[in-house]
């Protein structure tokens, strides 16, 4: 199956309308397309977002007590975290998955837990709702292209999930495997990724307080947009490591190699750490705007070492080089 070329992650179109942006403004005509530019950001921050899927008993979640769980920030409303999503598997605009995921189904849910562990088992949505106490926690999350949003989720350490299962000494990584379904999900149709999509971390990473099984948001159940039932949120990680609709949670002793490694692994290293002092290939780390928070015209704010969580996890890279490990 052939790759995504680089200027395909980032949508070709919009890529090049916001070069034709940049060359016209240095041209002098700044007011007009900026406005355009700012209509089609807009665009995709307030599409037509599918019904609420409401509450569930099970996620009331109470404000979690671990380390960094909880950020001062305004949240980012609803209707943005819900409409503005990078979520391939239902379209590469950022509307598209608003648009398009009322065709996931996902209840019955399972995922199955194998590889480099004692029990290998497969856990139905429901066991997995009650398997640990749910928890809000408010992350603070650098999206692409320089966006952030601040999120409450609702969920728990997926540790919780992973002892469960009763790791081996070998297990040195942690493989996240995500549905493909071309039947619900019109984008597996298209070869911009190798599908299914999967990504990867190194077992501490993954063991991390921090690293959250998310099953909702704002106190109600995942919409399909978001990576219903059950995504991965790890909060000082890039916006790459953001499995969503899991299926597989795989241990293993060789480090995996994610969907955006193998599509552009000079853009997207298998880290994925947020840090300002590493630019993108096609744009700068070094700062921010808060989606939600005016559009274009946001004041740009620096953006911080491993999004903010250095003091829960810098020790996690003590000694290694986050330039070449990127």
């Amino acid at each position: 199956m052939a790759h995504a070329t680089p200027s395909e992650i980032t949508p070709q179109q919009v890529y090049q309308q916001r070069r034709d942006v940049l060359r016209q403004m240095a041209a002098g005509a700044a007011g007009v397309t900026l406005s355009a530019w700012t209509g089609q950001e807009a665009l995709a921050q307030s599409a037509s977002v599918v019904k609420r899927p409401g509450k569930l008993a099970a996620l009331a979640g109470a404000r979690s007590t671990v380390s960094g769980a909880q950020v001062a920030d305004k949240l980012t409303p609803y209707e943005d975290v819900s409409s503005y999503n990078n979520f391939y598997e239902f379209g590469t605009d950022k509307s598209d998955p608003a648009q398009a995921a009322h065709t996931l189904k996902p209840r019955p849910w399972a995922i199955s837990i194998e590889g480099e562990v004692g029990k290998p088992q497969k856990l139905g949505l429901e066991d997995l709702l009650k398997l640990a106490p749910m928890e809000e926690r408010i992350y603070r999350l650098r999206c692409v292209e320089g966006w952030s949003m601040v999120i409450p989720w609702v969920g728990y350490s997926l540790s919780s999930i992973i002892k469960r299962a009763e790791p081996n000494s070998r297990a040195k990584y942690v493989e996240f495997v995500s549905l493909a379904d071309p039947k619900q999900m019109p984008g597996v149709r298209s070869s911009v990724l190798d599908w299914p999509y999967v990504e990867g971390l190194r077992i501490d990473e993954a063991m991390h307080p921090l690293t959250l099984m998310a099953f909702g948001l704002y106190g109600e159940v995942l919409p399909n947009q978001n990576g219903a039932p059950l995504r991965l949120v790890v909060p000082w990680k890039y916006g790459f490591k953001s499995a969503k609709s899991i299926v597989k949670i795989r241990l293993v002793e060789k480090q995996p190699k994610s969907s955006w490694e193998k599509s552009a692994a000079s853009e997207y290293g298998f880290y994925s750490n947020v840090n300002p002092k590493v630019d993108h290939p096609r744009w700068s780390q070094s700062s921010e705007r808060r989606i939600g928070d005016g559009g274009l015209f946001t004041p740009r704010k620096p953006t911080l070492m491993f999004n903010g969580y250095e003091a829960q996890v810098g020790q996690l890279y003590a000694g290694m080089d986050l330039k070449k490990n990127y």
